[in-house]
């Protein structure tokens, strides 16, 4: 990794972690930058981009520690299957073979840039909810496969999540929030910490991600007032499904 390539994935965490900050779909910037950019393998890139965005879900986690007393009672009986299926997705990731995982992608890319584009419906329906529509037990079924995905590639978890929140629970925006950035936070860690043990991330070019998502980050929160919400989630949509085509014509 040279200084410009070094410079170009600082840059790519940077806006990723921004991006998660004001509107969601980071991933459908960094996981890019990591395949087409670096020209990493599918895998290697999908295992990196979730270390090296990771410090920045965890501190959107953090943000909402005022809300852990009013929200444990959901968020406790959702660490097991949150815990289990990020493993499984982790190891369902590492057994797809590279070759699979190339012809998967631009389907996973276009799910994400699908569930961005209709953000705010998603939105909508989950503010609509003021009662618990399931019982807890099948949103915990749910939400194990939703830690599924997560594990596996995640870009776009925070939105299944949320959806799925307002089907069993009875909570404020906030309060769902904070549930979606602890939960999303543990299946970023626990798949973080399988594809490590496993050598599939490559550490230094996580570490640059890394420490650009931080900064990228901190300084969304500063200057997120003067960003249209709106008009970048449309952006970062079209441009998923942009990736989605260029991911596509790699395959042929």
């Amino acid at each position: 990794m040279n200084l410009l390539e070094g410079l170009a994935l600082f840059a790519a965490g940077f806006f990723a972690s921004g991006i998660n900050s004001v509107a969601g779909g980071g991933s459908l910037l960094s996981f890019p930058a990591l395949t087409v950019g670096l020209g990493m393998p599918n895998r290697e890139a999908n295992a990196t981009n979730a270390v090296g965005l990771f410090p920045g879900s965890f501190a959107g986690g953090v943000g909402f520690l005022s809300e852990l007393p009013k929200t444990k009672k959901w968020l406790i009986p959702l660490l097991a299957p949150t815990v289990f299926g990020s493993l499984f997705g982790a190891f369902l990731m590492l057994a797809t073979r590279e070759t699979l995982f190339k012809q998967i992608v631009p389907f996973l890319i276009l799910g994400a840039a699908l569930l961005l584009w209709f953000q705010p419906r998603i939105r909508a329906f989950t503010a609509e909810r003021t009662k618990a529509g399931i019982p807890f037990a099948a949103g915990a079924v749910i939400q194990f496969l939703v830690a599924t995905y997560g594990g596996y590639f995640g870009a776009g978890m925070g939105i299944m999540m949320l959806a799925s929140f307002s089907l069993y629970m009875e909570a404020t925006t906030h309060e769902l929030n904070a549930v979606k950035n602890w939960l999303g936070s543990i299946i970023n860690l626990v798949c973080s910490a399988v594809f490590v043990a496993k050598g599939l991330v490559d550490l230094p070019v996580a570490g640059v991600l890394a420490l650009g998502g931080i900064v990228g980050g901190f300084t969304a929160a500063r200057v997120s007032l003067k960003i249209d919400p709106e008009k970048l989630r449309r952006a970062i949509a079209i441009y998923g499904f942009a990736m989605t085509l260029v991911y596509w014509l790699r395959l042929r």
